[in-house]
């Protein structure tokens, strides 16, 4: 009850277990049978039962959605997830910033934190240079990353590294999401 926004955690999580009974009655589910986070995320996917309800997605086609068994089940969901939430296919995730000899302003570029909301123009204006992205048809944000002790890092980031990060809020866990996917890809590729 101390934290500043328990008034709003308990209505969100008391609608999310509503979400989940809900759905167990309406599948005839026991539900007591699923397991899932402390905080009630569940299967592969680790969504929440509200995102089942609003994203999850019979990929497998076997006419039913199982978030916990099928493997499609579970990436249909996601990438449904993603799409609803602004992913943008073939565009890239983030950028390389360069920074300008001349200064940069990075109080107005870190002011909408990781919302894109500057063009390609507008970030060279404020002093970053997208490295491969001044032709980026969407907008941009500057991402700092703090690294402990040692200097911030920085990514320009796009749509879709924006979309990541409404799965899971941290930066940090969007551009892990990316890079442990550029692996599995050049695993699979042997590139």
């Amino acid at each position: 009850s101390a934290h500043p926004r328990a008034a709003q955690r308990q209505a969100y999580f008391r609608g999310e277990l509503e979400q989940f009974l809900l759905t167990a009655w309406r599948e005839r589910r026991d539900p007591t049978e699923p397991r899932g986070s402390y905080a009630g995320a569940m299967g592969l996917g680790q969504f929440m039962p509200s995102s089942i309800e609003k994203w999850a997605v019979d990929f497998d086609g076997d006419g039913r959605v199982d978030l916990f068994h099928s493997a499609q089940d579970a990436i249909g969901s996601v990438a449904n997830y993603l799409r609803a939430h602004g992913w943008q296919a073939g565009q890239p995730v983030w950028y390389a910033p360069m920074f300008s000899s001349l200064g940069v302003d990075l109080a107005t570029l870190l002011a909408p934190d990781i919302l894109p909301t500057f063009s390609a123009a507008d970030m060279v204006h404020h002093g970053v240079i997208p490295q491969g992205g001044m032709q980026h048809p969407g907008l941009l944000a500057l991402v700092e990353l703090k690294n402990g002790n040692n200097p911030p890092s920085y990514i320009v980031g796009t749509q879709n590294f924006y979309a990541i990060t409404r799965y899971n809020w941290s930066s940090y866990y969007a551009l892990a999401v990316y890079e442990l996917g550029q692996e599995v890809a050049a695993a699979r590729t042997g590139t």
